[in-house]
C-alpha cells in the first residue's frame, strides 16, 4: 500500500534543514539583510533603533509605500512601469482633502465630524484613483503608448493637478475619524491587538494545515511533521512578538489624560497602556491578503503572470492583453488612493509635497522584493518586505544624522545592487 506522504527518491526535501522547511532562499536572504540593517543601526544609534517607539514609527511610515508596491508588482510583472504613483497619490489626497473640507460642506452640509464624511471622502478618492489608473492603462494598452512615457507624463500632470485643486495651500486639519486611518491617531489598543494577533496566528496555522492536506490529497510530497511544527512556531512567534513590541510603546500620560477628558472621564492614577497595532497596518494586511489571493488564486492573476512571462503567447491563447493592462493600472490607481488615505491621515492634513519621490521608493521596493524587470516574476510579500527594508535604511540614516542627499545616494546604490544580485540569483537558479 502506498503512502501519500512518502517522498519519491531523489526528490526528498529532507536533505538539509532549509530544504525540509522549504524556505525560499531569496526570501531568507532578504530577511537576513533586513536583520543585519536593523542590528547595525541599533548599534550605531546606541540601542535607539530597535525600541518599541521607533519600530512603531517605522511600521506606520512603511505602510503607504508598501501598499503601492503591491500594485507595482503587477505592473512590472506585465513588463510595464508606473512613474506616476507618487503624483497620483498627491492628486487623490488633494481630492479627498477638498471633498471633506469644501465640497461636502458646501454642497450637502456634511462638515468635518459628520459620520458620513470620512467614508464618502474615501469613496471619492478610490473612484478618482481607479479612473486615472484606468485612463493610463487605456493609453498603454489600446493606444500602444509606452508605459514609461504615459506615466512620466502622468507624474508631471497629476502633481500639478493636485497643486491646482488646492491652490498650492495646505488643507487641514482633516476629519478626526479619517485621521485614525493614518497610524498614531488610530490604534487597536493592547487588548484589541492581542485579539488580532491570536486570530492571525490561528489563520496562519489553518493555512499551513490546509496546504499540507492539499499536498497529501493530490499526491505531492509533504514536509516532515517536525518541519511543519517549526514553521508554525516561527510564524506564531513572529506575529505575537510584533504585537508585543507595538503594545510595549506606551501612550504618554498627557495624551492619555486628554483621551479620558474627551470621553468625560478622569484618568485613574498610575494608569498606563500601549498604542498597539495601528489601523493603517490593518489596511496593509487586508491589501496584502487581497492582492495575494488575486495573484495566486484568480484568473486575473494567472493572466497577469502569463502575460508577463510571454505576451505573444498570452495573446495567442486568447487573453485580452489590452484590457488586462487597463485593469492592472486601475488596480494601481485604487492602491494609490488607499495610500493617499493613509499618508494624509498620518499627517492630519494634505500638503503639496505629499508623495514626492514615492514613485522611486515604490519601484525600488518591488525590485528589491524580487520582482523581475523582465516580467513574469514577482511576489506581494516580497514587495512589502522590500518597502520595509527601504524605510529601515532611510529611518536609520536619519537617526544617525545622514543628510537627505546622502540617503538618496545610498538608496540608489542599494537598488542597483539588488537588481545585480537578483540577476545573478536567477542565472544560477536557471543553471541548476
Amino acid at each position: 500500500m502506498s503512502d501519500a506522504t512518502a517522498e519519491p527518491k531523489g526528490k526528498s526535501p529532507r536533505g538539509t534543514v532549509f530544504a525540509a522547511l522549504e524556505i525560499d532562499t531569496r526570501l531568507l536572504g532578504m530577511i537576513g539583510a533586513f536583520a543585519v540593517i536593523c542590528l547595525l543601526f541599533n548599534v550605531w544609534t546606541d540601542g535607539r533603533f530597535l525600541t518599541p517607539r521607533n519600530i512603531f514609527n517605522l511600521t506606520i511610515q512603511t505602510v503607504s509605500v508598501a501598499i503601492m508596491a503591491t500594485g507595482m508588482v503587477f505592473v512590472i510583472v506585465t513588463r510595464h512601469i508606473d512613474l506616476s504613483v507618487g503624483a497620483l497619490l498627491a492628486t487623490c489626497s488633494a481630492v479627498m482633502a477638498m471633498t471633506q473640507t469644501q465640497f461636502l460642506p458646501n454642497l450637502f452640509g456634511l462638515g468635518l465630524g459628520h459620520p458620513l464624511t470620512p467614508w464618502l471622502t474615501i469613496i471619492v478618492g478610490l473612484i478618482t484613483g481607479a479612473v486615472i489608473g484606468a485612463f493610463h492603462g487605456y493609453l498603454v494598452g489600446f493606444l500602444a503608448i509606452p508605459a514609461f512615457i504615459v506615466t512620466l507624463g502622468g507624474l508631471l500632470v497629476w502633481r500639478n493637478v493636485a497643486w491646482f485643486l488646492t491652490n498650492g495651500q495646505t488643507i487641514g486639519p482633516l476629519d478626526t475619524t479619517f485621521q485614525k486611518l493614518g497610524g498614531i491617531n488610530g490604534t487597536l489598543g493592547e487588548t484589541g491587538s492581542w485579539i488580532l494577533g491570536i486570530l492571525c496566528v490561528l489563520a496562519a496555522l489553518y493555512g499551513l494545515w490546509s496546504a499540507r492536506r492539499a499536498k497529501i490529497r493530490h499526491g505531492f510530497p509533504a514536509k516532515p511533521v517536525w518541519a511543519e511544527a517549526v514553521m508554525a512556531a516561527i510564524v506564531a512567534g513572529s506575529i505575537l512578538s510584533f504585537v508585543g513590541i507595538l503594545n510595549a510603546y506606551q501612550i504618554p500620560s498627557r495624551r492619555l489624560a486628554k483621551m479620558f477628558e474627551a470621553q468625560g472621564e478622569v484618568m485613574p492614577e498610575g494608569f498606563t497602556t500601549g498604542y498597539g497595532v495601528p489601523l493603517s497596518v490593518l489596511i496593509l494586511i487586508a491589501v496584502a491578503i487581497i492582492m495575494t489571493i488575486v495573484a495566486t488564486k484568480t484568473r486575473l492573476g494567472r493572466y497577469i503572470f502569463a502575460t508577463g512571462g510571454n505576451p505573444d503567447a498570452a495573446e495567442l491563447s486568447g487573453i485580452d492583453t489590452r484590457m488586462l493592462t487597463v485593469k492592472v493600472f486601475a488596480i494601481v490607481g485604487i492602491l494609490c488612493a488607499i495610500s493617499a488615505v493613509v499618508a494624509s491621515a498620518r499627517l492630519t492634513f494634505h500638503s503639496n509635497d505629499i508623495g514626492t519621490l514615492d514613485e522611486l521608493r515604490v519601484i525600488a521596493a518591488a525590485v528589491i522584493g524580487g520582482t523581475a524587470l523582465a516580467g513574469g516574476v514577482g511576489t506581494i510579500y516580497g514587495a512589502i518586505l522590500g518597502a520595509l527594508i527601504m524605510q529601515s535604511l532611510q529611518s536609520g540614516m536619519a537617526m544617525v544624522g545622514v543628510d537627505a542627499p546622502y540617503q538618496n545616494i545610498v538608496v540608489g546604490i542599494v537598488l542597483v545592487l539588488a537588481v545585480l544580485v537578483d540577476g545573478i540569483y536567477r542565472k544560477r537558479a536557471g543553471a541548476d
